[in-house]
Protein backbone atom coordinates (compact mmCIF):
# COMPACT_ATOMS: atom_id res chain seq x y z
CA UNK A 1 0.00 0.00 0.00
CA UNK A 2 1.22 3.52 -1.01
CA UNK A 3 2.14 5.38 1.86
CA UNK A 4 0.19 8.83 2.68
CA UNK A 5 2.37 12.04 1.98
CA UNK A 6 2.94 14.17 5.02
CA UNK A 7 1.24 17.69 4.54
CA UNK A 8 4.09 20.35 5.37
CA UNK A 9 3.63 23.00 7.86
CA UNK A 10 3.67 25.76 5.80
CA UNK A 11 0.89 23.56 3.53
CA UNK A 12 -1.17 23.26 5.98
CA UNK A 13 -0.85 27.14 7.01
CA UNK A 14 -1.76 27.87 3.76
CA UNK A 15 -5.42 25.31 3.93
CA UNK A 16 -6.16 26.60 6.98
CA UNK A 17 -6.21 30.05 5.66
CA UNK A 18 -8.37 29.17 2.78
CA UNK A 19 -10.61 27.27 4.48
CA UNK A 20 -11.11 30.30 7.10
CA UNK A 21 -11.37 32.84 4.53
CA UNK A 22 -14.35 30.89 3.07
CA UNK A 23 -16.25 30.87 6.85
CA UNK A 24 -15.33 34.27 7.91
CA UNK A 25 -16.97 35.49 4.88
CA UNK A 26 -19.64 33.16 5.04
CA UNK A 27 -20.59 34.02 8.59
CA UNK A 28 -18.76 37.15 9.86
CA UNK A 29 -16.11 36.67 12.73
CA UNK A 30 -18.65 36.55 15.60
CA UNK A 31 -20.16 33.42 14.21
CA UNK A 32 -16.83 31.80 13.18
CA UNK A 33 -16.21 29.39 15.93
CA UNK A 34 -12.45 27.48 16.61
CA UNK A 35 -15.36 24.69 16.08
CA UNK A 36 -16.21 25.54 12.93
CA UNK A 37 -12.66 26.32 11.67
CA UNK A 38 -11.73 22.77 13.04
CA UNK A 39 -13.81 20.75 11.17
CA UNK A 40 -13.54 22.53 7.91
CA UNK A 41 -9.70 22.15 8.20
CA UNK A 42 -10.52 18.36 9.25
CA UNK A 43 -7.95 18.72 12.19
CA UNK A 44 -8.54 19.16 15.84
CA UNK A 45 -9.22 22.86 17.73
CA UNK A 46 -5.87 21.70 19.74
CA UNK A 47 -4.55 20.87 16.18
CA UNK A 48 -5.44 24.35 15.13
CA UNK A 49 -4.18 25.96 17.61
CA UNK A 50 -0.72 25.14 17.09
CA UNK A 51 -0.48 26.60 13.89
CA UNK A 52 -2.60 30.28 15.31
CA UNK A 53 -2.41 31.03 18.93
CA UNK A 54 -5.98 32.60 18.60
CA UNK A 55 -8.95 33.27 16.19
CA UNK A 56 -7.70 36.59 15.79
CA UNK A 57 -4.64 35.52 14.66
CA UNK A 58 -5.87 33.39 11.73
CA UNK A 59 -8.18 36.40 10.90
CA UNK A 60 -5.37 38.63 10.35
CA UNK A 61 -3.20 36.15 8.49
CA UNK A 62 -6.54 35.86 6.18
CA UNK A 63 -6.59 39.40 6.00
CA UNK A 64 -2.83 39.58 4.90
CA UNK A 65 -3.12 36.80 2.55
CA UNK A 66 -6.25 38.89 0.79
CA UNK A 67 -4.42 42.02 0.37
CA UNK A 68 -1.18 40.14 -1.27
CA UNK A 69 -4.06 39.22 -3.97
CA UNK A 70 -4.55 42.92 -4.72
CA UNK A 71 -1.67 44.34 -6.74
CA UNK A 72 -1.68 47.86 -7.88
CA UNK A 73 2.00 48.02 -9.12
CA UNK A 74 0.46 47.99 -12.54
CA UNK A 75 -1.91 51.10 -11.94
CA UNK A 76 0.73 52.52 -9.72
CA UNK A 77 2.89 52.50 -13.35
CA UNK A 78 -0.12 53.69 -15.24
CA UNK A 79 -0.71 56.27 -12.95
CA UNK A 80 2.72 58.06 -12.68
CA UNK A 81 3.03 59.49 -16.06
CA UNK A 82 -0.86 61.04 -16.46
CA UNK A 83 -1.83 64.61 -16.31
CA UNK A 84 -5.56 64.10 -16.87
CA UNK A 85 -6.99 63.78 -13.33
CA UNK A 86 -10.44 62.35 -15.11
CA UNK A 87 -8.11 59.25 -16.40
CA UNK A 88 -6.49 58.72 -13.43
CA UNK A 89 -10.00 58.81 -11.42
CA UNK A 90 -11.40 56.22 -14.13
CA UNK A 91 -7.80 54.15 -14.06
CA UNK A 92 -8.17 53.85 -9.93
CA UNK A 93 -12.43 53.04 -9.91
CA UNK A 94 -11.96 50.43 -12.83
CA UNK A 95 -8.98 48.61 -10.72
CA UNK A 96 -11.16 48.61 -7.03
CA UNK A 97 -14.05 47.47 -9.26
CA UNK A 98 -12.07 44.68 -10.30
CA UNK A 99 -10.68 43.62 -7.24
CA UNK A 100 -14.11 43.63 -5.19
CA UNK A 101 -15.63 41.51 -8.20
CA UNK A 102 -12.60 38.86 -8.20
CA UNK A 103 -11.74 38.43 -4.88
CA UNK A 104 -15.87 38.99 -3.23
CA UNK A 105 -14.45 37.50 0.16
CA UNK A 106 -12.98 41.04 0.87
CA UNK A 107 -16.27 43.48 0.36
CA UNK A 108 -17.89 40.34 2.81
CA UNK A 109 -15.71 40.47 5.37
CA UNK A 110 -16.14 44.40 5.35
CA UNK A 111 -19.63 44.11 5.38
CA UNK A 112 -19.52 41.68 8.00
CA UNK A 113 -16.75 43.86 10.29
CA UNK A 114 -18.94 47.01 9.77
CA UNK A 115 -22.19 45.40 11.17
CA UNK A 116 -20.49 43.64 14.07
CA UNK A 117 -18.65 46.99 14.58
CA UNK A 118 -15.52 44.52 15.44
CA UNK A 119 -12.23 46.31 16.09
CA UNK A 120 -10.94 44.63 13.03
CA UNK A 121 -13.04 47.18 10.51
CA UNK A 122 -10.27 49.65 10.07
CA UNK A 123 -7.48 47.07 8.98
CA UNK A 124 -9.91 45.52 6.49
CA UNK A 125 -10.79 48.85 5.44
CA UNK A 126 -6.41 49.67 5.24
CA UNK A 127 -5.84 46.62 3.52
CA UNK A 128 -8.76 47.47 0.92
CA UNK A 129 -8.72 50.95 0.29
CA UNK A 130 -5.32 52.26 1.38
CA UNK A 131 -3.14 51.00 -1.60
CA UNK A 132 -5.61 53.07 -3.95
CA UNK A 133 -5.75 56.38 -1.15
CA UNK A 134 -1.96 56.30 -1.35
CA UNK A 135 -1.73 56.07 -5.09
CA UNK A 136 -4.09 58.92 -5.91
CA UNK A 137 -2.71 61.08 -2.68
CA UNK A 138 0.44 60.97 -4.92
CA UNK A 139 -1.06 61.98 -8.13
CA UNK A 140 -3.55 64.76 -7.14
CA UNK A 141 0.11 65.96 -5.39
CA UNK A 142 2.03 65.76 -8.35
CA UNK A 143 -0.63 67.46 -10.58
CA UNK A 144 -1.43 69.94 -7.69
CA UNK A 145 2.46 71.13 -8.19
CA UNK A 146 2.10 71.32 -11.41
CA UNK A 147 -0.84 73.71 -10.87
CA UNK A 148 -2.91 71.21 -13.21
CA UNK A 149 -5.65 70.77 -10.37
CA UNK A 150 -7.25 73.06 -7.44
CA UNK A 151 -5.24 73.62 -4.18
CA UNK A 152 -7.12 70.95 -2.65
CA UNK A 153 -5.91 68.85 0.31
CA UNK A 154 -4.29 65.48 -1.78
CA UNK A 155 -5.09 63.12 1.16
CA UNK A 156 -8.65 64.13 2.02
CA UNK A 157 -9.65 64.52 -1.70
CA UNK A 158 -8.19 60.96 -2.42
CA UNK A 159 -9.72 59.30 0.66
CA UNK A 160 -13.02 60.78 -0.46
CA UNK A 161 -13.17 59.35 -3.76
CA UNK A 162 -11.91 55.43 -3.01
CA UNK A 163 -14.64 55.70 -0.10
CA UNK A 164 -17.31 56.67 -2.68
CA UNK A 165 -15.53 54.08 -5.60
CA UNK A 166 -15.66 51.73 -2.45
CA UNK A 167 -19.56 52.10 -1.92
CA UNK A 168 -20.44 51.93 -5.17
CA UNK A 169 -18.68 48.95 -6.37
CA UNK A 170 -20.03 47.35 -2.45
CA UNK A 171 -23.57 48.64 -3.74
CA UNK A 172 -23.31 46.39 -6.53
CA UNK A 173 -26.23 44.35 -5.68
CA UNK A 174 -28.22 47.23 -4.13
CA UNK A 175 -28.39 48.90 -6.63
CA UNK A 176 -30.56 46.42 -8.45
CA UNK A 177 -34.00 47.08 -8.96
CA UNK A 178 -34.28 50.64 -7.93
CA UNK A 179 -37.18 52.26 -10.05
CA UNK A 180 -37.69 49.21 -11.17
CA UNK A 181 -34.49 48.83 -13.16
CA UNK A 182 -30.54 47.73 -12.78
CA UNK A 183 -27.91 50.41 -12.46
CA UNK A 184 -24.61 48.71 -12.35
CA UNK A 185 -21.53 50.41 -10.60
CA UNK A 186 -19.65 50.83 -13.46
CA UNK A 187 -22.49 53.05 -14.64
CA UNK A 188 -22.32 54.73 -11.49
CA UNK A 189 -18.91 55.66 -11.49
CA UNK A 190 -19.77 56.84 -15.20
CA UNK A 191 -21.71 59.43 -14.02
CA UNK A 192 -20.12 60.46 -11.22
CA UNK A 193 -16.24 60.63 -12.14
CA UNK A 194 -16.96 63.73 -14.70
CA UNK A 195 -18.43 65.64 -11.83
CA UNK A 196 -15.67 65.06 -9.25
CA UNK A 197 -12.98 65.60 -11.88
CA UNK A 198 -14.67 69.00 -12.89
CA UNK A 199 -14.17 69.54 -8.73
CA UNK A 200 -10.86 69.14 -9.09
CA UNK A 201 -9.78 70.56 -12.84
CA UNK A 202 -8.74 74.20 -12.86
Amino acid sequence: MARKKRVTGTIRRRQIIEKATGLFSQLGFERTTTAHLAAACKISEPGLYRYFPSKEKLYSEVLKSLAEKIDTSELEREIETQNDVEKILYSISKHLLNAYTSHTELYRLLLFCSLEGHPMTKKVLEIIRLPYINILNRALARLKRKNLIKPVNPLITAGCFTGMATECALGANLWKGMQGREIKPEKTLKNTIPIFARGLKK
